[in-house]
């Protein structure tokens, strides 16, 4: 499988890495481009708010007629505003550069996700899905620190750098594939958004925003959280485990995915990440941390691929706008769950506290996870699809 999908999985790993590298090194640019710190903060919201409009609105007129073309315009924008980031003489070129990127990585997600599903039986959905997760979580993990050193040794614009040259490698690998990708169904935006319509589809766009707000927003802080319980020895290698299980719980999610359902597991690993993020609040042991932190990366990756094949059930002709749809809401709350933690240490409240705003908003999310495991789940056919024509 991986054979036929390693062109997708390159393209999200550049996506990962961009979505969070600028992060590491907020204040280089800011030095660099004579701006405040806040006003470059504003790169990151133009980023995510351009991909959460552009998946659900772009992804339908751009994949009409060619998947591949799809794919290739959408890596093209990317690499042109990442390109035009690093080369940003000013604040207000940075920015535009930005949303630029975050149409391309917004457009760029959704059709890789779809065309992936696509591209197996029924049986192989759930690991193809997971992989594309895993390109997502590896490009986070190892990519942002590799870039922030680069950053620190070479300058914020070769990090950058780092991000249009595995773009530019993953384009060619998208364009290079002799076989046709699958035609992904084209759905009208009027229609993409009557989905929303859809309880169902409504219920899992809120899980996916309060999971994002959970997992991927709490991360931000894990550094101060681990300082505050006296744990600021072990910040560096707490980081590095919380990607080590983001990446495993992606690569292997796949397997039980496709053998249990996402009926089963949804709730599952929903209730992991409240147990990690629950015992992060109340111990400070390290090995405790190590634990919950290995867990909380892993359920939180894990279940991007689980909520995305549980959306997608029964919603064969609609499954890139849903995804796109899943993928907005991730992202927004991952942005949200990073404002409300700012703003609550602002207000006084001490970092080590932050795990029980996170657990709470899992805990809220359970009940809504299990009310999209109601209902009787289809039995894949074990043969491919025959309604997929495959276009140049």
């Amino acid at each position: 499988m991986i054979r036929r999908l390693w062109p997708l999985v390159a393209a999200t790993i550049s996506l990962g890495i961009d979505a969070y590298v600028l992060a590491g090194v907020l204040p280089r640019i800011a030095d660099s481009l004579a701006a405040s710190v806040a006003a470059i903060g504003l790169g990151v919201t133009a980023f995510t708010g351009a991909y959460a409009f552009a998946g659900p609105l772009l992804s339908g007129p751009l994949v009409a007629g060619s998947t591949r073309r799809a794919l290739a315009v959408a890596l093209a924008l990317f690499n042109i505003g990442n390109l035009i980031t690093a080369l940003a003489p000013g604040i207000a070129v940075f920015l535009g550069a930005r949303v630029v990127a975050g149409v391309g990585a917004g457009v760029l997600t959704a059709v890789a996700t779809a065309t992936a599903a696509a591209m197996v039986t029924d049986r192989e959905r759930g690991r193809a899905m997971a992989l594309v997760t895993f390109g997502l979580s590896t490009g986070t993990v190892a990519g942002v620190p590799v870039g922030m050193l680069i950053g620190q040794w070479a300058g914020w614009r070769w990090t950058m750098g780092l991000v249009v040259a595995i773009g530019a490698v993953s384009m060619a690998a998208v364009l290079a594939r002799r076989a046709p990708y699958p035609s992904i169904a084209v759905v009208r935006i009027g229609e993409n958004l009557r989905l929303l319509r859809s309880p169902a589809v409504t219920t899992g766009v809120i899980v996916a925003f309060l999971l994002g707000v959970a997992s991927l927003g709490l991360y931000t802080y894990l550094v101060p959280m681990a300082d505050a319980r006296g744990l600021a020895g072990w910040a560096f290698t707490l980081v590095w485990v919380w990607g080590v299980g983001g990446v495993a719980g992606s690569a292997l999610i796949g397997r039980p995915l496709d053998a249990l359902g996402s009926r089963r597991l949804l709730p599952v690993v929903v209730a992991v990440l409240a147990l990690a993020l629950g015992s992060l609040l109340v111990a400070d042991h390290p090995a405790v941390w190590l634990v919950a932190v290995a867990l909380w990366g892993a359920a939180g990756w894990a279940s991007v691929p689980v909520l995305q094949h549980r959306l997608v059930q029964g919603r064969r002709r609609q499954a890139m706008p849903v995804i796109a749809f899943q993928m907005a809401a991730m992202y927004l709350g991952s942005a949200a769950g990073a404002a409300v933690g700012g703003r609550l240490l602002d207000h006084g409240s001490s970092a080590g506290a932050l795990p029980g705003w996170a657990v709470g908003t899992a805990l809220l999310t359970l009940p809504l996870a299990l009310t999209l495991t109601r209902g009787r789940a289809a039995r894949p056919p074990s043969r491919p699809r025959a309604d997929l024509t495959t276009v140049p």
